[in-house]
């Protein structure tokens, strides 16, 4: 039998293509005529897969931090548009990635407020997906407010502490401790100090170890909008502040010398005869420590029941908030720089009273020495320097 070599061309058509192959030999004598699959032949494409969204908070979420940033992600596709806005119709700022595969927002949130999604993504064949669904902040009890006594741009003393008063009390410390920053152009160490509640409200004050060193800047950023101070309460809005630490003048106040000296960057300056406290009463004492120099008056009204005056005084710097001030005291002349008869001012003529006057700073420092009592916590306002360095860093809550 004469063996012939046929040749078989088989064309199989598919749904996703078109497949060619060829192979040699005999007709088999029996089975199936389907052409064999070849190695050549390509898989089948994989379907193009839809276009996933993901939602940050998840829609339908309620009582979202509104510090947390809202997001949109996809995942096989891109954002063509997105819009984010509040219940007032506002939109709210965000940004794409380089990608267009997600969008975040770029500005707070509100405290309790409803945000809506809208906006369009894509997948790989083309279609659009809508984009919806909506969320809702956080509702807090309270929110309570924090104030820098330090305002942008001004100037003050080497001892002046920089405090945020808050106008409730603040349970979670180290939550808001952890929001504060201070930075400074010279080398500083400091640290935060929590003092006790003051007219219904927290406090917390920054006091460096030593004095801040003269002409330094400073900024403190109190990030508190969103922060959770404990019993339902949370912080109103961010606060900075920008301001100088000035020249060093520190006055020395020794009372047994019966003399006030102003020293300024090192040098002094100024040799005023002083009177100080009435030693022999000890609730007419000058206190012995560092006092802060906290406001000044041209004219301050002085009164005093038990001691029986009331009287306006020149050239009023207060140091304490015990009424301790330095003024001018005419009555007093003939015992400045020789005796102590006031009830516990430095006094010192008009003259000079007008000159320091006109040189102290919010944040000075008043050394006062050589008295038998002692400046305390309860003296003062600003009573930061009455603890040591040890006290002072336990105070911090963190």
């Amino acid at each position: 039998m004469r063996r012939i070599l046929l040749i078989l061309a088989v064309v199989v058509i598919g749904s996703l293509g078109v497949v060619t192959a060829a192979s040699g030999g005999q007709f088999p004598t029996g089975g199936s005529s389907a052409a064999p699959s070849g190695p050549d032949e390509p898989d089948a494409e994989a379907p193009a897969q839809p276009v996933a969204v993901a939602y940050a908070p998840a829609v339908g979420t309620t009582g979202s931090s509104p510090t947390d940033p809202a997001s949109v992600t996809v995942t096989d596709g891109t954002l063509t548009d997105v819009t984010l806005k509040n219940a007032d119709g506002e939109a709210v700022e965000g940004e794409f990635n380089a990608e267009r595969t997600s969008w975040s927002t770029t500005e707070p949130l509100g405290y309790d407020a409803t945000y809506t999604w809208s906006g369009t993504a894509s997948g790989a064949d083309g279609a659009p997906v809508a984009l919806a669904g909506e969320f809702t902040t956080l509702k807090p009890d309270k929110v309570v407010r924090g104030q820098i006594n330090i305002g942008d741009d001004r100037t003050v003393g080497v001892a002046a502490p920089i405090r945020i008063q808050f106008n409730d009390h603040v349970e979670d410390k180290a939550a808001v401790e952890k929001a504060l920053k201070v930075e400074t152009s010279k080398p500083v160490e400091g640290s935060w100090g929590w003092l006790p509640d003051e007219g219904g409200g927290s406090r917390v004050d920054y006091r460096p170890k030593e004095y801040w060193p003269a002409y330094t800047d400073v900024t403190i950023t109190a990030d508190l909008y969103g922060v959770a101070y404990g019993n339902g309460r949370y912080g109103a809005a961010d606060v900075t502040s920008s301001f100088e630490i000035g020249r060093e003048q520190i006055v020395k106040a020794d009372a047994k010398s019966y003399r006030m000296l102003v020293i300024r960057d090192g040098q002094q300056v100024a040799d005023y005869p002083a009177s100080y406290g009435l030693d022999s009463d000890p609730d007419r004492n000058t206190r012995s420590g560092i006092h802060v120099v906290s406001e000044k008056f041209t004219d301050k009204r002085m009164t005093s029941e038990r001691y029986g005056y009331d009287l306006i005084e020149k050239w009023a710097v207060r140091i304490s908030n015990n009424g301790e001030f330095v003024h001018a005291n005419p009555a007093s002349s003939a015992a400045q720089g020789s005796a102590n008869v006031s009830h516990g001012c430095i006094n010192l003529s008009t003259e000079d009273a007008k000159a320091y006057y006109d040189t102290a700073l919010y944040g000075d420092p008043v050394e006062v020495t050589g008295t038998g009592v002692e400046l305390s916590q309860r003296d003062g306002d600003i009573a930061d320097w009455t603890y040591s360095w040890e006290q002072w860093k336990s105070m911090s809550a963190l």
